[in-house]
């Protein structure tokens, strides 16, 4: 059975919600798809320390802001009560336990959703699955005979289960950092495994957020923007050789915006590190049983290793007609706004040193209007 609507959103994440939300108050009928049983499903397998790491008054998704009463960094759990709110508010009821698996255009211009509980057929489809789709777990020569557990991050909840033990942490974005320090502040012994130069920079500069400074210097080209916070950024992180890292030969914003790649946002790993408790280790080149080799030769015994390696979008194999949709690394060419395949939006997918959620917001309003216009038009 094919079920008809005008709009199918795809994923009740964030980007999602805030696209329904938009859609909801210009009154254009849709249906929200979500493979998982409840809202903010990333949010439900973070690990638990987490925090926002841009305050709450840019991270608020459309028409609706958070409670006074939270924090200005609020917990995985607050944004997760914030988004069950935010869907009621809207009257947003995803069908849950819907996963898309394939997108198909047909000549006449709609479009068929197929999931593993039947096809969806509509005029526009807004994929709002998000970055953390697809665990990527890389391998290594001899890891089957690692005898100890191997978890990708979006298995980590909290290093109380580790106690006791000796643990890698295998990259150091924000996810590998902050998993680093949870374990350091459960009192495992833990290193992470660094494979290449890194910028890091503070949560808050001179006690305002960082992403304030970052809307501030946005208008100017990364590079210059990278040059007037130099200084600055020095002071406040100081010297990353004396934390056994190698700095980024470019700075945050340009790494952002050209490279599609946020810097380490820091909220206490270099600390643990400079003290001590967390080890730096180069990138990982093999296992042999319980001891990990790194890429300057050096070895070392282990009993558990987290993966902090990312993620994938997945989309590619969603949109297999339509290839060149999509970077080499699986990710939109186009997001915001209508794609070239007439009635294909994406939301969520530009990384911004301005904050994801503040710009799932931006975007979920442009293509919700852009939407509502077309539909009121008989477009």
């Amino acid at each position: 059975m094919t079920i008809d609507a005008d709009t199918i959103i795809i994923g009740a994440g964030p980007a999602g919600l805030a696209a329904g939300a938009v859609l909801r108050r210009g009154n254009v009928p849709f249906v929200l798809l979500e493979r998982a049983e409840h809202v903010g499903a990333s949010w439900h397998t973070h690990y638990d320390r987490l925090h926002l790491h841009t305050p709450k008054r840019h991270s608020a998704l459309p028409y609706r802001a958070y409670p006074r009463s939270y924090p200005r960094y609020p917990s995985r759990q607050q944004v997760l009560d914030y988004l069950d709110d935010y869907a009621r508010a809207f009257d947003l009821q995803p069908e849950f336990g819907r996963e898309a698996q394939r997108c198909t255009r047909f000549d006449d211009g709609t479009w068929e959703v197929s999931t593993n509980a039947g096809a969806y057929r509509g005029r526009r489809v807004v994929v709002a699955t998000g970055y953390n789709r697809v665990p990527n777990a890389p391998r290594w020569p001899g890891q089957d005979s690692f005898p100890g557990r191997i978890i990708h991050s979006r298995d980590f909840t909290s290093g109380a289960s580790f106690r006791g033990s000796r643990v890698l942490v295998v990259g150091f974005g924000n996810s590998g950092a902050e998993i680093a320090l949870d374990l350091a502040e459960h009192g495992v012994h833990c290193a992470v495994a660094v494979r290449g130069p890194v910028n890091v920079i503070p949560r808050d500069l001179l006690g305002i957020p960082i992403i304030v400074w970052a809307l501030a210097l946005r208008p100017l080209p990364p590079r210059v923007a990278d040059r007037m916070n130099a200084l600055t950024l020095r002071l406040a992180i100081g010297d990353l050789a004396t934390a056994g890292l190698v700095k980024s030969d470019v700075g945050p914003s340009f790494q952002v915006a050209e490279r599609h790649q946020i810097p380490v946002i820091d909220v206490g790993t270099l600390a643990r590190i400079r003290g001590g408790e967390i080890a730096v280790r180069r990138g990982v080149e093999s296992f042999d049983g319980s001891e990990v080799r790194f890429a300057d030769g050096t070895r070392d015994r282990f009993d558990a290793v987290v993966l902090a390696t990312g993620f994938t979008t997945g989309l590619a194999a969603m949109f297999a007609d339509h290839a060149s949709l999509f970077d080499v690394q699986g990710r939109p060419c186009d997001w915001g706004r209508e794609t070239a395949v007439p009635g294909l939006y994406f939301c969520g997918y530009d990384l911004v040193s301005t904050g994801m959620l503040r710009q799932i917001g931006i975007e979920a309003i442009a293509i919700g209007r852009d939407i509502v216009t077309k539909s009121r038009r008989g477009h």
